[in-house]
């Protein structure tokens, strides 16, 4: 009978130990899945496609990478939202609780993001206006799941360059993403210059027709006379332009970049940077 009882505590345990081994450990151990869609802006299968890319970003980077959309954001404003959110559900690697964190609010159409530990390093003011620069037309055209995957791939972008020393800042940030275009503009000036080579030279072949310098050339002589003259005013042309103004980031709170990331203190006590706007 007590052999029995040993028997049947090894196998519980060594049921549990196989439990434990096969599930997946978050950053912190017990942290929240890194997408939480309560205000029901993804469909299932781009919830799963985006949970996916969180997570595998998340641990290459070694940094908690977040989604979170909310209908309400009940009487907080979205930068406290933000910040409790991360902090409470235990987000971030490593001891400087490393991390970003992507909020949306529908009730005032609001978004944030808030950076933890090594984010506030990757990602700072300047290149918090650059990333919301990227992703806020499709926002506001509704196209969320597009919006938050820009946002991922973004970070994992100033994540990786910020770990090679030098964090995206002023005077520093990414290419264009349609650098494209400015292909397709010198495409189309080197073909204007071969159409000017090849007019010039049909010109330069019409060996009967000159140009004239004025417009008495094309008259024959003595063929009209002028009996009257009058100088007419027809009109007068003003230009007028008006003197440049100062304009506001469409993140609120930093409208100027002196470079590196402004920080502040969540009611937890810990620091974190990041911004935010409407959408």
């Amino acid at each position: 009978m007590q052999n029995r009882k040993k028997r049947l505590t090894v196998m519980i345990l060594a049921l549990l130990l196989t439990v434990f081994i096969g599930y997946p450990v978050s950053a912190a151990g017990d942290a929240a899945p890194r997408l939480s869609d309560k205000a029901d802006l993804l469909s299932d299968s781009e919830e799963a496609e985006l949970l996916e890319k969180l997570d595998e970003i998340s641990q290459r980077q070694q940094a908690d990478i977040v989604v979170v959309t909310r209908k309400s954001l009940e009487g907080k404003s979205a930068m406290e939202y933000a910040d409790d959110f991360y902090d409470e559900k235990g987000y971030g690697f490593g001891e400087e609780k490393d991390g970003i964190l992507f909020l949306i609010s529908m009730e005032e159409r609001d978004w944030y993001i808030s950076t933890s530990g090594f984010g506030i390093t990757a990602v700072t003011d300047a290149g918090l206006e650059y990333m919301s620069q990227q992703f806020l037309d499709d926002l506001k055209e509704g196209e969320y799941a597009a919006a938050f995957t820009v946002f991922a791939e973004l970070c994992d972008d100033f994540l990786t360059q910020a770990h090679m020393g030098t964090p995206y800042d002023v005077d520093f940030l990414p290419k264009e993403p349609f650098a494209f275009l400015g292909m397709l503009v010198v495409s189309l000036g080197i073909g204007f210059l071969i159409s000017l080579v090849v007019t010039g030279i049909m010109r330069s072949r019409l060996k009967t027709v000159h140009s004239r310098a004025g417009a008495k050339d094309y008259v024959d002589e003595g063929s009209m006379k002028l009996t009257k003259e009058k100088d007419l005013f027809l009109y007068r042309n003003v230009v007028r332009r008006e003197r440049p103004k100062e304009t506001d980031s469409s993140v609120s709170g930093q409208a100027e970049y002196p470079g590196g990331s402004s920080t502040h203190t969540s009611s937890s006590g810990a620091t974190h940077g990041g911004g935010g706007g409407k959408f």
